[in-house]
C-alpha cells in the first residue's frame, strides 16, 4: 500500500450492546479512559441480553432431571430448551446430538474418546493440521492416533496436501479449525468436507472462532461435528457445546463416570445412558446453558450480513493501519485466504510482544493478547517463535477503538513508551505502577502479583522458554 494512500476511518458502532462497554480503566498518567477490549478472541464479554436473561432465570434455578419440585421442573425445561436452541443455532440435523460441555476444549476431549478404534484395536486415525489451537491438537495426540499435517504457504497447497494424506491411510476423522485463532483465516470448508468424505473420514470443526463470527450449519455444510464455547460466543458462564452425529457419541466411552449418565448401577456393573446424558454426568451447568442459548438467539436475530460487514470493515481498517506503520508486520498463514474473521496478529520489529501489550494497556487502556496463543507449532512455522500480538474484533467493537489502537502503535514506534517497564516473573509490568486498583473485592495487590508464580509458563501460551 502507498505510504500516501488516504484511508477512510471506520464509523462502525457496536452491533450489539455488551456488558462492560462503558467500563473506565486507569492509565499510568492518572487519567481514566473507556476500556478498549480488543481481546474478544480469548474470551468475549457477555451480551447485555445474556446478562439480563441470567438474572431472570437465577431465581428459578434448581437441580434438573428427576426432581418433582416445581422449580426443578422449570429448570429442567429451561435446560432442555437451551439444548434445542444451541443445536438449532449450528444447524443440527434431526438425529444429531447436542451435548452441553464446559467449552471447546472440553468438547474436543470428549469426542476424542468416541472415535472408533481400527480393526486391530489400535486408536482410530485422526488427521489434523499444524495450524490448530492446542485444544484441537493435544486431545488427538494423546489418544495416539493423530497425524499432524504441516500446512502449505497457500490454501491451494494445503488442500492438495490434505487430499494426498487422506489417500495414504484410512482416516476416521479430520479435525480442523473453522477459523484460525492466530490469523482469523480458514480453509474452504466445503472442499475439506468433500475431501474427507470422499476418503471415508468424518469432519470435526473447531468452531471456537468461526461460530461467533460467521456461524455454521451442520446440515448445510455436511460437517459431522462442531465444538464451540460460550465464553467466545458472548455467554461467559461456563458452558460450551459439542453437536453432531449420534452413533459415535452413543457408543463412545462415557466422558465422566457418575450420576445422570447411567440407566442402572449394580455392584457387578453399569448400564450407561445414550447420548447426550451419557456424557453429562453430574449436575449440569443450567445457567451456562441458558446463557449460551440466549447468545445464540441474539446472534441469530441479527439481519443477515450485518455482523460480517461490521467485522470486515473494522478488520480491513486495522490491517491497513498496521501496515502503514514502519516495522509492524501482520501475520498470515495463507497468502490466498479469503474472508478471514476479525482476528489480526502482528509484531513490532525489535520489540517484545509482551512489552507492546503492556504499553497498550498501561498508557492507552487497550486490551490485546500477546504470546503464542496456544498455537505454538503455527507461530514457530510462521517465524514468530517468541510470540506476537493479537487484536480481535467482536459485536461490541467500534471504529473508535480500532483507531485508538493504530494511533497508540504509531506513537509507540515513533516516540516510545512514556512509562518504565520491567520483567517480573516472565511478564512485562509497569515499574512502580501508580494505577489504583478498582474497588472490587480480591484485587489487593493485583498489579504487583499478576505475574507471580510463573503463570506464563504454567499456562503454556507465552513466549518459548529461553
Amino acid at each position: 500500500m502507498s505510504a500516501h494512500a488516504v484511508i477512510e476511518a471506520p464509523t462502525s458502532c457496536a452491533v450489539l450492546p455488551v456488558v462492560g462497554s462503558d467500563t473506565l480503566v486507569p492509565l499510568v498518567d492518572g487519567r481514566s479512559v473507556p476500556y478498549a477490549n480488543l481481546d474478544v478472541a480469548a474470551s468475549a464479554p457477555a451480551l447485555q441480553v445474556v446478562a439480563d436473561r441470567v438474572n431472570e432465570v437465577l431465581p428459578l434455578y434448581a437441580s434438573v432431571h428427576r426432581g418433582a419440585g416445581y422449580l426443578s421442573q422449570v429448570s429442567t425445561a429451561l435446560y432442555e430448551a437451551a439444548r434445542q436452541t444451541v443445536g438449532a443455532f449450528v444447524g443440527a440435523r434431526e438425529d444429531d446430538v447436542t451435548i452441553v460441555t464446559r467449552n471447546t476444549t472440553d468438547s474436543l476431549n470428549l469426542l476424542a474418546g468416541c472415535v472408533p478404534s481400527q480393526a486391530d484395536g489400535s486408536p482410530g486415525r485422526v488427521l489434523v493440521l499444524d495450524v490448530e489451537h492446542h485444544a484441537n491438537l493435544l486431545p488427538w495426540q494423546r489418544t495416539g492416533g493423530a497425524t499432524v499435517l504441516v500446512g502449505g504457504a497457500t490454501v491451494a497447497e494445503t488442500l492438495s496436501g490434505l487430499r494426498a494424506e487422506l489417500s495414504r491411510f484410512p482416516y476416521a476423522l479430520v479435525a480442523i479449525t473453522g477459523a484460525s485463532n492466530v490469523t482469523g483465516e480458514s480453509l474452504p470448508l466445503a472442499e475439506v468436507v468433500a475431501a474427507a468424505h470422499d476418503a471415508g473420514a468424518r469432519v470435526l470443526l473447531d468452531g471456537a472462532q468461526l461460530v461467533p463470527h460467521r456461524g455454521v450449519s451442520l446440515a448445510a455444510s455436511d460437517v459431522d461435528y462442531v465444538a464451540f464455547s460460550g465464553h467466545k460466543t458472548y455467554a461467559p458462564f461456563g458452558a460450551g457445546a459439542l453437536v453432531g452425529r449420534r452413533d459415535w457419541l452413543d457408543a463412545g466411552t462415557p466422558y465422566l463416570a457418575g450420576g445422570g449418565a447411567v440407566r442402572n448401577v449394580t455392584l457387578e456393573g453399569t448400564t450407561w445412558q445414550s447420548a447426550p446424558a451419557r456424557h453429562e454426568a453430574g449436575s449440569p451447568n443450567v445457567i451456562g446453558a441458558v446463557a449460551l442459548a440466549s447468545a445464540c438467539d441474539a446472534l441469530a436475530a441479527l439481519e443477515p450480513g450485518v455482523l460480517v460487514a461490521h467485522e470486515t470493515e473494522l478488520r480491513a481498517r486495522l490491517v491497513d493501519g498496521l501496515e502503514e506503520i514502519d516495522g509492524v508486520r501482520v501475520v498470515r498463514a495463507w497468502a490466498d485466504a479469503v474472508d478471514p474473521v476479525g482476528v489480526v496478529t502482528f509484531s513490532v520489529d525489535g520489540h517484545d510482544a509482551g512489552l507492546v501489550a503492556s504499553y497498550l494497556s498501561a498508557e492507552h487502556g487497550i486490551g490485546v493478547r500477546d504470546g503464542r496463543f496456544c498455537a505454538h507449532p503455527l507461530l514457530a512455522r510462521l517465524g514468530f517463535p517468541a510470540g506476537a500480538i493479537r487484536a480481535s474484533i467482536g459485536v461490541g467493537t467500534t471504529g473508535e477503538e480500532i483507531e485508538r489502537l493504530i494511533a497508540a502503535l504509531r506513537a509507540y514506534v515513533g516516540e516510545g513508551a512514556k512509562a518504565r517497564y520491567e520483567v517480573v516473573d516472565g511478564c512485562w509490568v509497569v515499574s512502580d505502577d501508580p494505577r489504583p486498583l478498582l474497588q472490587v473485592a480480591g484485587l489487593s495487590g493485583l498489579f504487583a502479583t499478576a505475574a507471580v508464580g510463573n503463570i506464563t509458563a504454567a499456562v503454556g501460551c507465552g513466549p518459548a522458554p529461553a
